[in-house]
């Protein structure tokens, strides 16, 4: 079900990249571009960690939701998706933090 969603998102942000500005809020986003998008990432990740903060598990839900999903369509003006992060975190898995760390710092 988890990754139904996430297939579900990926596909219609797809679709939005070739919708009208006026008739999509994610159309919006892509046409004004990546400055616009990243500026409502940052926006979102402040408020889910004021959220956190607060102690409101349905406030940290809903605005982790925001950041998730802002994320997602970063992910996708970039050509990116889900299954890009989802594969990274498995390779990452089972690794030590302090292993992944250093084998970047080779790259």
């Amino acid at each position: 079900m988890d990754n139904d969603i996430l297939a579900q998102l990926a596909a219609t942000l797809e679709q939005r990249k070739q919708a009208d500005p006026k008739s999509s809020y994610v159309a919006s986003l892509y046409h004004k571009g990546q400055d616009s998008i990243l500026k409502k990432v940052g926006e979102e990740a402040t408020e889910t960690v004021i959220a956190s903060k607060g102690s409101n598990k349905d406030e940290i839900i809903y605005e982790t939701a925001d950041l998730w999903f802002h994320t997602l369509v970063m992910l996708s003006y970039h050509g990116l998706s889900h299954e890009d992060v989802l594969n990274e975190l498995g390779r990452r898995f089972g690794l030590s933090g302090i292993e992944e760390k250093t084998s970047r710092k080779d790259k």
